[in-house]
């Protein structure tokens, strides 16, 4: 809870790197980031369209695999990071975890984040895509096998729980107190299952929601199928048992690309080029593994062949070549029903150098969380630009301290994460490269100072900084000669910041200033669905970023502080009232309220929730 009840965590939520991928390879700091699209709205807590697990399977390797793991169990390449915050990675893939949650939940959190465990809302992903996620994450606790066991002992259930509004807002749990218990229509047809058989039901059940693969068509003018074993014709319309339902593996096709060279010499003889192909498990409940791994060597023209590939539908190809100790690599492409040439996005090699002057910081915005009466919380969401036409290699050394970000003097509990949205680094052997790039590279610094009545900041410039914007919450000022006094702002209906500017910074030049005042308690909505974006573009990245995380923080630290004032009249949708369980699930796995008090408020709020439904 040492973070808990600071700013730190919201902002972390929205950029933490290790909630962000590729499929290729783990940059540590900072990591390959790809732009999102624009902020998501509000959308209803079900599906428009069944999700699809094996759509979300690629999207859960690109953006949760990193924390949760492949298969969902916490223990992704990044979680140790997560873990020396104090953080625990949820085990999507335990059953004893899942099997209480909702796909509502799920999407919720995917759609908001999750501040408590550093997780970013995934504003990259449309609607449907958070859905897909959602389903694929579902797959992780169950098996085929499972799935099966549960068919046969349904019968005729299904036709119970055909509605998406519906199962989004059950989990197994309640499905398994369904069938014993029955409700409504539904009768208790369960009432005899063990826990394992009415588990194995409730994930078929789940399993029913999801879309299903379209099976292989039949040529009617083919001849009647016989049965392999007794060689007597099938029945119309059914195949051959045990038949693979799964297409042949498409050989013999090409994957193809070229290296611009913006080096300015040229290319070394026999530039190495790898070429990586990525699969996922039949069952979907496997993670992508690598599949295709080849070498090849650059063609004078610049181009590369691979030939005789397996180009079947659904892998995923991506190449790579390393320049100067850089590894520089195309997009992904992924293999669509009948491709047999796949073409990789050309990749662009540059000259490096270690001139840090080649960087700019177009914009620096700080935040000053000081809600802890003993240290207070900074944020610098630095902006960098490369318009050079090379790649600046950063070199971070032993102290992993980054060269052009200064921490203001007596900092402490430094620390950096690349920002959602920026361009992406690359891993070098000994820090990271920025190559030259349209898209502004996004870092943030946050560190501590100790809190008191009056806060001294003297920040320096390691590099020259064309603006500055301090965000500092309501009651709180600032003295400094250089600063202009922007007013208080009203960033959302419900939430303002003081807000001051400063031109920029020579390089060697310090901004000082002192904060004064105690921040006010700003009244906020509970209800997120009154506040339609949770990412605003106001002021540049770093302030949509902070408005995010900071809407977050304080509407779960005023239900934190007022649980239980809340009756089933004050929700005038289902999206409240799953809000108001997840701040109650959150409270409860904090400890901060008995398990019998939980449990009772959680059924009134799930009765309500099914009333509204």
């Amino acid at each position: 809870m040492k973070l808990r009840h600071s700013i730190l965590l919201a902002i972390i939520a929205v950029v933490l790197t290790a909630c962000n991928f590729t499929l290729a390879e783990d940059v540590t700091p900072p990591p390959d980031y790809k732009p999102p699209a624009p902020a998501p709205t509000m959308s209803p807590l079900f599906p428009a369209a069944a999700p699809d697990p094996a759509s979300g399977a690629a999207l859960y390797a690109e953006n949760c695999a990193p924390c949760h793991g492949a298969t969902g169990m916490g223990d992704g390449p990044q979680a140790a990071m997560l873990q020396g915050q104090d953080v625990t990675i949820p085990a999507l893939g335990s059953a004893e975890f899942a099997q209480d949650k909702t796909p509502a939940a799920w999407y919720q959190m995917v759609t908001q984040g999750n501040i408590k465990n550093f997780m970013p809302p995934f504003s990259s992903l449309d609607d449907q895509q958070r859905w897909d996620v959602v389903a694929y994450a579902f797959t992780l606790h169950t098996t085929p096998e499972q799935i099966e066991k549960g068919k046969s002992l349904c019968g005729d259930c299904a036709q119970y729980f055909g509605s998406q509004e519906m199962m989004s807002a059950l989990s197994e749990s309640d499905l398994v107190n369904l069938m014993k218990n029955g409700m409504g229509d539904v009768p208790a047809f369960g009432k005899d299952f063990s826990e394992d058989d009415a588990l194995a039901v409730a994930a078929y059940i789940r399993s029913l929601t999801f879309a299903q693969p379209i099976p292989p068509t039949v040529d009617s003018a083919t001849e009647t199928p016989v049965n392999a074993d007794s060689g007597t014709p099938l029945p119309e319309g059914t195949s051959q048992p045990g038949a693979e339902s799964t297409p042949e593996p498409i050989s013999g096709g090409t994957v193809s690309g070229s290296i611009q060279n913006q080096t300015g010499t040229d290319l070394p003889k026999d530039v190495k080029v790898t070429l990586r192909g990525y699969a996922h498990g039949g069952d979907m409940s496997t993670a992508p593994e690598e599949v295709v791994t080849l070498e090849g060597v650059l063609n004078d023209d610049g181009t590369f062949v691979f030939a005789d590939v397996d180009v079947s539908e659904g892998l995923i190809f991506r190449a790579e070549a390393t320049m100067d100790g850089t590894t520089y690599r195309s997009d992904f492409a992924v293999v669509e029903a009948g491709m047999t040439d796949v073409s990789l996005s050309v990749i662009t090699v540059y000259a490096t150098t270690e001139d840090l002057s080649a960087l700019k910081i177009d914009s620096l915005q700080m935040y000053f969380d000081l809600a802890n009466a003993e240290n207070a919380q900074m944020f610098a969401v630095y902006n960098i630009t490369n318009s050079s036409d090379k790649t600046v290699v950063v070199k971070v050394g032993d102290a992993a301290e980054i060269p052009f970000i200064a921490f203001p003097a007596g900092a402490e509990g430094l620390g950096y994460e690349a920002a959602q949205g920026s361009a992406p680094f690359m891993e070098i052997d000994g820090g990271f490269a920025m190559p030259p790039s349209e898209t502004p590279y996004g870092l943030i610094a946050y560190s501590s100072l100790p809190n008191a009545k009056e806060i001294p900041i003297s920040q320096a410039a390691l590099l020259p900084i064309e603006k500055i914007t301090l965000l500092l919450p309501e009651g709180v000022e600032v003295e400094g000669d250089t600063l202009i006094d922007g007013g208080t702002q009203s960033m959302t209906e419900s939430m303002n910041f003081h807000v001051y500017t400063a031109s920029g910074l020579a390089k060697g030049e310090t901004l000082d200033f002192t904060l004064k005042g105690k921040p006010q308690e700003t009244a906020v909505n509970p209800d997120i669905t009154q506040n339609k974006t949770l990412l605003f573009g106001v002021g540049g990245l770093g302030v949509a970023l902070i408005l995010a995380g900071a809407f977050l923080f304080w509407r779960d630290r005023r239900r934190e502080e007022e649980p239980d004032e809340e009756e089933d009249g004050d929700f005038q949708d289902p999206e409240s009232l799953m809000d108001a369980i997840i701040a109650l699930d959150d409270l409860h796995r904090a400890g901060k309220i008995p398990d019998e008090a939980y449990q009772r408020r959680r059924g009134e709020l799930k009765d309500a929730l099914k009333r509204k439904a």
